[in-house]
């Protein structure tokens, strides 16, 4: 686990988005890490977010063939 600082107008899927990209499911993972910030729409500057421990995905580039 990871523990990173809000800074001023964060939110919790912004923070997620920042570290993890689009994955499904980290946001879910962080409130139940962190179940104290779903009380907080924006959070405050320099609260502590616990990230969860997980794979980074890197994005595949979709090809498209156009002839077989």
């Amino acid at each position: 686990m990871k523990v990173v600082k809000a800074v001023q107008g964060d939110t919790l899927d912004l923070v997620v988005y920042r570290h993890f990209g689009q994955q499904q499911g980290i946001v879910e993972q962080c409130l139940e890490l962190n179940p104290k910030l779903a009380n907080y729409i924006v959070l405050k500057e320099g609260q502590d977010v616990v990230l969860p421990a997980v794979a980074i995905k890197k994005p595949t580039k979709q090809t498209i063939q156009l002839w077989s």
